[in-house]
């Protein structure tokens, strides 16, 4: 196999508005140009395509626009040329400064990523098809760091008419191994070879990349670049070192929607292990956590809790629509998953003789099962898991350790419902000072 990159000269410096495949065809096809064939792979810089696009910013903040473009915050630092932000963008990616770039742009002028790079790269490809009447695949390169590497590399941001990953999983090597987890970014692998051609400052934003086998029939534009990024439940490493903790509470939502995916056990497992973490008194372990995995059981503690709440509410003197709307808040408990109850045991507490301290005894054990809630739901919110607190069984404690088969001295601190979300929480990169209250 011969693997050729070949730069495309003679683009004009480009404009919003401009029609960037018209204008790659016309220099590629110019005297000297490459000349387009079926099979190429067209890699245009996001850069290049952002400015065709309007993706410029004029006159404001670097840091504000940053700040615009964040999904979620990974990592932050201050270095000898500034702050740095590592960020997850919209379009899922992460990077440096949430993509927002200023060079090769007038002065005072931010770019931004492409709204959607697969959008702009199936146009690209369908407008190259018209024009010069070939099947190409076409991608959208931008640089980007990695972790435990120094240097930058470029990388596919958006991809129409490939496939950008080549899955050699159950293959064998040469020696008869088996292949489990070796599959190839093919995308990035191509974008890389590019970036050899087009370098940072020659002014070239397309290159021709000739000689692969990869290009998908006219008809098909496949999966996108967007196949490459790492779905964020699987990602180990969304929070970087600085942000880790704090991110990870900030990302913490009370969450009623979840899918129907499996919860892996182990992630409930990592997480009764850090909620186990939290200071206790007296040198206990006051928490049991009881994990509730089947629907069977569910149905059996569930019902037993809404009988013993209509008939309270009832006593109350409600209308039977009154009880109805309340009852129906629990429905998160029926929809989730997975259920687990944080039961608070208190057999290592002082015995006093005044009510008082025997009162602040409980207190202080209560405190220590809330801070082990809280690691919790903290370490689920960090392994992508979504889930609600409910206090529903602080009302009804009999029920549940009579349907749990649990001893009289555990007493259950409501219920955490556990699930993938249906779709992802709302960031909170700003916490409000409110109810901070200074030295007087």
């Amino acid at each position: 196999m011969t693997l050729a990159a070949l730069a495309v000269r003679g683009l004009p410096e480009l404009k919003p508005g401009d029609d960037i495949a018209a204008l790659l065809v016309a220099a590629a096809t110019a005297p000297g140009g490459p000349r387009l064939a079926d099979g190429d792979v067209v890699v245009v810089t996001s850069k290049a395509v952002s400015k065709a696009e309007g993706r410029l910013v004029r006159g404001r903040e670097r840091d504000e626009v940053i700040d615009e473009q964040t999904e979620q915050v990974v990592a932050t630092w201050d270095g000898p040329n500034g702050r740095t932000v590592i960020a997850r963008t919209r379009q899922g990616l992460v990077m440096a400064a949430a993509g927002v770039d200023a060079s090769n742009v007038e002065q005072g002028t931010l770019v931004l990523l492409p709204e959607d790079p697969d959008a702009s790269a199936r146009r690209i490809r369908a407008v190259i098809r018209d024009l010069a009447g070939v099947n190409v695949g076409v991608l959208v390169s931008d640089t980007m760091g990695r972790a435990w590497r120094l240097g930058q590399t470029d990388m596919a941001i958006g991809a129409a008419g490939m496939a950008v990953l080549d899955d050699l999983r159950g293959a064998a090597d040469d020696h008869g191994n088996r292949l489990d987890a070796t599959v190839r970014a093919l995308a990035d692998e191509i974008a890389g070879v590019a970036d050899l051609v087009a370098g940072k400052t020659s002014g070239v934003p397309v290159v021709v990349v000739r000689g692969l086998d990869v290009v998908l029939p006219a008809e098909i534009d496949g999966p996108g670049a967007s196949a490459l990024v790492r779905p964020i439940h699987e990602d180990r490493f969304r929070l970087g070192v600085t942000e880790a903790v704090r991110q990870a509470i900030r990302s913490r939502r009370t969450v009623r929607e979840y899918s129907d995916e499996v919860v892996p056990r182990e992630a409930i497992l990592s997480a009764v292990q850090a909620a186990v973490t939290a200071p206790a008194p007296h040198h206990t372990a006051p928490w049991r956590f009881v994990l509730i995995e089947t629907f069977e059981a569910r149905q059996r503690l569930l019902t037993a809790m809404r009988e013993r709440w209509v008939a309270d509410l009832r006593a109350d003197g409600l209308d039977e629509e009154v009880i109805g709307r309340r009852v129906a808040r629990g429905d998160i408990l029926w929809r989730a998953p997975l259920l687990v109850v944080p039961c608070l045991v208190t057999d290592g507490s002082h015995v006093y003789p005044d009510v008082r301290r025997s009162e602040a005894e409980r207190t202080m054990f209560t405190l220590s099962m809330g801070a082990a809630i809280q690691n919790l739901l903290v370490t689920l919110s960090a392994e992508g898991l979504a889930a609600a607190w409910v206090g529903a069984t602080l009302f009804c404690p009999e029920p549940v350790l009579r349907h749990l088969n649990l001893p009289g001295t555990w007493y259950p601190m409501g219920i955490v419902a556990v699930g993938y979300p249906v779709r992802p929480p709302p960031s909170r990169n700003r916490v409000s000072s409110e109810g901070f209250i200074s030295e007087r």
